[in-house]
């Protein structure tokens, strides 16, 4: 996954700024993105507030670890399967 060159209340801070009538092409060169990546950010973002966020991105960390922790479990079975197998 790749880590966003905005932080949290910068994101928010430029949907603020596109919600009080700044024109989202010049909001968009001024923080040198594209417009597709403000569209994704008003997706996911829109009417949030930085408790909310911070809410969120800790559920996102949560939720990754958990995932990397079901993936070890599914793979120790084979290893332990390759290892009885050499040992015999």
């Amino acid at each position: 996954m790749t880590t966003s060159l905005f932080t949290g209340l910068q994101i928010l801070s430029i949907s603020k700024q596109a919600d009080v009538g700044e024109p989202i092409p010049a909001l968009c060169r001024e923080h040198d993105m594209s417009s597709t990546t403000f569209y994704k950010w008003r997706a996911k973002y829109g009417g949030m507030d930085a408790s909310l966020m911070k809410q969120i991105k800790k559920l996102e960390h949560e939720n990754h670890g958990l995932k990397k922790m079901y993936a070890e479990e599914r793979v120790m079975p084979a290893i332990r399967k390759e290892a009885l197998a050499g040992k015999l």
